[in-house]
């Protein structure tokens, strides 16, 4: 078990190493996933309606459902681009052949990259959060259960990402091929992330755990079958 720890950490510095002298996530992911959000307000500007409690809806709809469902959405986006990224890294120059042929634990390979791709995922939600709540002006009541519902949120996106990126990664229509097989797998936890971010920006505490429990299966088990069936994804691929 320490060696599995020790192989992920070590995949994990290594992403995030070449993340760093890169800068591909701060210089060309964060400003995509800001633009999206820059173009749904435009976009929404004029659907904009504030009563006279001071209540912000969009076109009948509570500011927080819309800002729950940008952002999410953005971070979806972004999570496809940085797993692209992740596994575009070890095709270059034989890396993926060099992990096969590593003596590391495959189970630790798998939790390495997760977790290099959620650390990204998890600055960006910083900025996207920041800016969802200026453009669309939200109140946050739960913030605690929002730091919860992002963790496991993330947790789910990355995992599925890399399990499906590893399973890609070694075709000519990798690019393509990773959003078809994605995102419909994704779908139910989109929802659960949107249902529950809504839910904590409102204070509704009852709408938010069954959406934030949805979330915690749907990260166990994407974990598990990443640690069990990783190994096999390298191979095949």
């Amino acid at each position: 078990m320490s060696d599995l720890w020790r192989d992920a950490a070590l995949v994990a510095r290594k992403d995030l190493t070449i993340e760093a002298r890169s800068r591909v996530t701060m210089s060309q992911i964060a400003p995509f996933a800001v633009l999206i959000l820059v173009l749904f307000a435009f976009a929404l500007d004029n659907l904009v309606i504030r009563d006279t409690n001071q209540s912000t809806t969009i076109s009948g709809i509570a500011a927080s459902t819309v800002t729950a469902g940008l952002f999410w959405l953005a971070v979806l986006f972004s999570a496809l681009l940085a797993v692209q990224r992740s596994f575009a890294i070890e095709v270059a120059d034989g890396g993926r052949d060099g992990l096969r042929l590593s003596s590391l634990d495959p189970a630790g390979i798998f939790l390495g990259k997760a977790a290099a791709i959620g650390v990204q995922l998890a600055a960006l939600q910083v900025v996207l959060l920041a800016g969802s709540l200026l453009f669309f002006r939200p109140t946050v009541q739960e913030p605690l259960v929002l730091a919860l519902v992002s963790v496991l949120a993330t947790i789910g996106l990355t995992t599925t990402g890399t399990c499906y990126g590893a399973l890609s990664a070694g075709l000519r229509v990798r690019d393509t091929l990773l959003p078809v097989l994605y995102f419909p797998v994704v779908t139910p936890l989109l929802l659960a992330a949107v249902k529950a971010t809504a839910a904590a920006l409102v204070g509704e505490l009852s709408e938010a755990w069954p959406w934030v429990r949805l979330l915690a299966v749907f990260a166990v088990i994407y974990t598990a079958m990443g640690v069990l069936v990783f190994g096999q994804l390298l191979e095949d691929s």
